[in-house]
């Protein structure tokens, strides 16, 4: 059986849903009541999104409701990860993000925690029984939408890994090393490197795991227009968008993201991929 948390958000449509009231108290605190009967010994799907720290109450309490109801087999579908950019500590007195929530995670006892496209291998490490969705199969169909024959672009070194899987696993050849500073304090983007010279009018595309405010993709679009690139597209698994689409029409001519964080509009700049198509 599968508890969708998230109205909006229901990737196992043939599963037997279980059917919930959820609510906040007047002083704010997440409540949730189950009116779904069910066999205690069943096991249980939880899926959610995270969008901010009350989505988590939501889940907490979701999962004492169906510990009250003698449920011991759960698992978890959490496809953005909330904090894991945040995995490192790079100024005094920082936390380390990712490593608070992986801890809330981790004591509920899920028998997987399902996740696509986790920011680094810091996140895998975290979670316990953490349970990755193919990336390629999300890179593959945004590929098949452009052609084939598009260039792959790593924004930077920390998407390198990755992307080169993915050109492996595609059987794609041409991948695009790009870098950029950022200010650690300020967070300021700058000096953004395209390590190619021509790159002869090609369709480029862009991957990477969030996009947020947009900030790296505008830069890099940038110089990817000066190294005479073609059309400019951007895959990005992650769409939180913070700063809103506008921002982003001069620099790219189309997304691609997933609903793990934003939902599908009447927009046709942004063309959303369901979670359900990704997971097997």
């Amino acid at each position: 059986m599968v508890l969708n948390l998230d109205s909006d958000f229901k990737p196992f449509h043939a599963e037997k849903e279980i059917k919930f009231e959820a609510f906040h108290f007047a002083g704010g605190e997440p409540h949730i009541r189950i009116s779904t009967e069910f066999k205690a010994d069943e096991e249980i799907l939880i899926t959610h999104r995270v969008r901010q720290f009350q989505d988590v109450g939501i889940l907490l309490t979701a999962v004492n409701a169906l510990r009250k109801l003698g449920v011991s087999k759960m698992s978890l579908l959490l496809p953005y990860f909330p904090g894991s950019r945040q995995d490192r500590v790079m100024n005094y007195g920082e936390a380390l993000t990712v490593q608070v929530y992986a801890d809330i995670i981790n004591a509920q006892v899920f028998r997987k925690v399902i996740i696509l496209d986790p920011h680094s291998d810091v996140t895998t490490a975290l979670v316990s029984n953490c349970e990755i969705i193919d990336p390629h199969l999300f890179a593959k169909q945004v590929i098949d939408k452009i052609g084939s024959d598009v260039c792959l672009i790593s924004p930077d070194s920390g998407a390198l890994k990755n992307i080169y899987s993915i050109a492996k696993a595609l059987n794609k050849n041409t991948v695009v090393e790009c870098t950029k500073h950022r200010d650690i304090q300020t967070g300021h983007l700058s000096g953004f490197k395209v390590h190619v010279e021509d790159l002869q009018g090609k369709d480029c595309l862009i991957l990477d795991d969030i996009c947020d405010g947009g900030g790296t993709f505008i830069g890099l679009a940038k110089e990817l227009k000066n190294k005479n690139a073609g059309k400019i597209y951007l895959g990005v698994s992650h769409g939180i968008f913070s700063k809103g689409l506008s921002v982003l029409k001069d620099s790219i001519e189309k997304i691609y993201t997933t609903n793990s964080f934003y939902d599908s509009t009447d927009d046709d700049f942004v063309e959303v991929t369901p979670i359900s198509t990704l997971l097997k």
